[in-house]
């Protein structure tokens, strides 16, 4: 068997066999035979590259987008791909280096590492409540984004951010704020007459407008003063409203309820007489009522009523001294004159000369201004007929008149009797012997007195003293 090497390309091994011999094939050997010339050939193997540090571009050429490769190479500053050289990548201003920073150009013709660039992004901002936010470049380095709020919103923190190199954005998130109050309108004052016969009005409005000028909410409206459709005394009256948002930012309207009252001029009583009226007394609708005192009589127009024009109705009547007639034919007539008007004090002596007469006599001479205070008028009846008296003041009595009165009232001649009649004509008081006259005041006032008497004895206290 005879071995002869040749080159093909890679080192070759060529048997030659005899045709008796059959090859044996080894599988996974690295041998394979060739029919047609009966031969074995070695798997070439490839053979590594010779080292060459002299040739330019041993290694592709370094090409980085948006970036820049500076290399460094054992051959100089002319060779940026030979072998060994060194080359330090880096990305332009926007761009991140993905991969290795550093890479080396090796035997196998090849660099030792890959890298690229990639652009820098911050990541999208959330949207603020109330606002909104506009962007220079959208996400990416350098851009700015500016923020604004909705109207009725203040913008609290940073109003704008910028998108920085490490992918984060400047400053914080800012918020918008609702600080403005809301938008109020209140009805516009009003004035208005007070009622016949009252002092009040009532009065009427709309609610007010109320706007918030953030998100249109108003949580409430707060009232201070009376309610719409209350009665308004006379003057001036200020209402307030307060609107509330849901921030609690506030605004307040007022207006002012103005109430007249349309009076006449103040009456004044009659001399010897007193008023009474309904409502204040002068307001329009007021009706004034004219009394007198005990012993006279009203002479004219019984009232007189306030009207719209401010003028009193009528003329002021007057008190004329009470007159007596006592020529009537009974007791009874007699009486009727002092009706509601006069109480009575009856006084019944046997004669002239009675010790208690006399002494009742001189004490009540000196208090006629305390019996006519509270309205008593003396009746005397004196002595025993033929020549028995009875008279009022000045006035003599008949003898019919004088006998009917000591029968109705049961008064006797046979010793001093006193009987106290009020305005009704009831009996109310006997006395067997002379009294004090303030014993018969005291009584009067604790017991007979009207309530309009007792105000105008108020008002009359010291008129006597």
């Amino acid at each position: 068997m005879a071995v002869q090497l040749t080159r093909r390309g890679a080192l070759s091994l060529l048997l030659f066999l005899t045709p008796a011999v059959t090859p044996t094939w080894y599988a996974g050997s690295g041998y394979y035979p060739d029919e047609s010339y009966n031969e074995v050939y070695a798997e070439e193997v490839p053979q590594a590259p010779a080292l060459d540090y002299r040739v330019p571009r041993w290694c592709y050429t370094l090409n980085i987008q948006d970036g820049e490769a500076t290399c460094y190479s054992p051959r100089g500053g002319n060779y940026h791909s030979s072998l060994g050289t060194r080359c330090e990548l880096s990305c332009d201003r926007g761009f991140r280096l993905i991969g290795r920073r550093s890479v080396q150009c090796l035997p196998s013709r090849r660099w030792s590492g890959t890298a690229y660039c990639r652009q820098m992004r911050c990541h999208a901002l959330p949207f603020i409540t109330s606002g909104t936010y506009t962007c220079t470049n959208g996400v990416l380095l350098d851009s700015r984004c500016d923020y604004s709020c909705s109207s009725g919103y203040h913008l609290e923190g940073d109003r704008s951010r910028i998108c920085m190199e490490d992918g984060r954005w400047s400053g914080g998130e800012p918020v918008c704020v609702d600080i403005d109050p809301p938008k109020i309108r209140c009805p516009h004052s009003r004035e208005k007459m007070a009622e016949p016969e009252k002092l009040t009005a009532r009065v009427y409005w709309d609610p007010p407008l109320v706007k918030d000028s953030a998100d249109g909410t108003i949580t409430r409206v707060t009232l201070r003063g009376p309610e719409p459709g209350s009665h308004f005394p006379e003057g001036e009256h200020v209402i307030r409203y307060t609107a509330y948002d849901q921030a609690y930012n506030r605004a307040s309207c007022k207006f002012i309820v103005k109430v007249q009252v349309r009076r006449c001029p103040t009456l004044k009583p009659p001399q010897h007489g007193y008023l009474t009226c309904t409502s204040a007394g002068d307001n329009y609708g007021a009706i004034c009522e004219y009394h007198c005192d005990g012993g006279y009589e009203r002479q004219g127009t019984p009232s007189r009523v306030c009207q719209s024009s401010r003028q009193w109705s009528g003329s002021p009547p007057i008190c004329a001294p009470m007159k007596i007639n006592v020529n009537v034919n009974s007791a009874a007539g007699l009486l009727d004159q002092f009706y509601e008007k006069r109480r009575l004090l009856i006084i019944s002596a046997p004669d002239p000369s009675n010790r208690y007469y006399k002494m009742q006599i001189s004490m009540l001479q000196q208090s006629i201004c305390g019996l006519d205070l509270r309205h008593v008028t003396i009746i005397e009846l004196v002595g025993q007929p033929p020549q028995e008296v009875g008279r009022i003041r000045e006035q003599q009595l008949s003898a019919s008149i004088i006998e009917e009165l000591r029968q109705f009232q049961h008064l006797t001649r046979s010793y001093f009797n006193m009987v106290l009649i009020d305005k009704q004509g009831i009996d109310r008081e006997r006395y067997m012997e002379p009294v004090t006259p303030e014993e018969i005041f005291t009584f009067i006032d604790d017991y007979l007195l009207s309530n309009q008497e007792l105000t105008q004895r108020q008002m009359q206290r010291d008129i006597c003293e």
